[in-house]
């Protein structure tokens, strides 16, 4: 999968109190880079924990859920869009479907 907007993820763990967040989004990045989903389904079976949410939203949970990274999914196209980096706190204020 080609993921779109790794500054999202940058920004993220650059910001003060947020550096412990690195490592982790890091291997979450560098692993989906590899895969090759193509239904929500294929997400699921590799991340049991995912939530598959409306307008082909995914949310992934990283590092035991401490974080979620909200994605838009193309799988015709191979790509993934980051919508949202935070952890579960901050993911609990958003509505997944209308995240820019």
């Amino acid at each position: 999968m080609r993921i779109i907007a790794k500054s999202r993820l940058r920004k993220y763990w650059e910001k003060p109190g947020n550096e412990k967040a690195q490592p982790f989004l890091t291997e979450w990045y560098h692993f989906c880079k590899k895969q090759k989903w193509a239904t929500p389904q294929d997400v699921k079976n590799t991340f049991s924990h995912a939530s598959i949410v409306a307008e082909n939203r995914v949310v992934f949970n990283v590092k035991g859920n401490s974080y979620r990274v909200v994605c838009a999914m193309d799988y015709q196209r191979q790509a993934m869009f980051i919508k949202f980096v935070g952890t579960h706190k901050e993911y609990d204020e958003i509505e997944t479907e209308v995240v820019k």
